[in-house]
């Protein structure tokens, strides 16, 4: 769990998710850009980078100039309980700015500021640990206690190899124990 800045992101439980998005995050853009991070497993950067038209068809793009180490570009189909948090979110109409989470400076919102949204979201609903990048470990170990295959989670995520893909997935305490129940004759 991250602590002033270290250590790794928080994976949300069930109930902190539910909580997150009905108390915490107030604003319609706010739910939205973190859904988008929670159900595709996409970085803060690519979510902020997300234009408009990168959203059609009941899939998000993540164009590869936008991704970390600018590799491929990602297609990724829209689930059900997206599509909520993208029809209730209206972003602003201007002809001149093409991200769907523009700022007032003509780009799209910056890292820093959706950190201070969802601290501002954390502390409101009393959720410690968090960070932006806690949605994509939370997606990515979801799908894998789901019994996703990792490759197919890679191709999700956007990892280059599978050891990196292994380091954001966490195990939880009865999960190992489980894993050591089963040894023996």
């Amino acid at each position: 769990m991250k602590v002033a800045g270290n250590g790794q992101a928080k994976v949300l439980t069930t109930a902190e998710l539910q909580q997150l998005f009905s108390d915490g995050l107030i604003k319609p853009r706010d739910r939205c850009l973190f859904a988008i991070c929670l159900f595709t497993g996409c970085r803060i950067s690519e979510a902020l980078s997300l234009q408009k038209s990168d959203i059609k068809n009941k899939t998000i793009t993540f164009r590869k100039s936008t991704t970390k180490g600018k590799l491929k570009t990602r297609t990724i189909d829209t689930p059900i309980a997206l599509v909520q948090y993208l029809d209730e979110y209206e972003p602003p109409v201007n002809p001149y700015n093409p991200y769907l989470f523009p700022s007032r400076e003509g780009k799209h919102l910056t890292r820093i500021m959706a950190d201070k949204i969802l601290r501002a979201a954390c502390k409101r609903i009393g959720i410690e640990g968090v960070s932006t990048h806690s949605f994509r470990r939370t997606a990515l170990t979801q799908m894998h206690n789901a019994g996703i295959p990792l490759r197919h989670i890679q191709e999700i995520s956007g990892h280059n190899d599978l050891g990196t893909l292994q380091r954001y997935l966490e195990v939880s305490p009865e999960q190992k124990k489980q894993a050591v129940s089963v040894i023996g004759w």
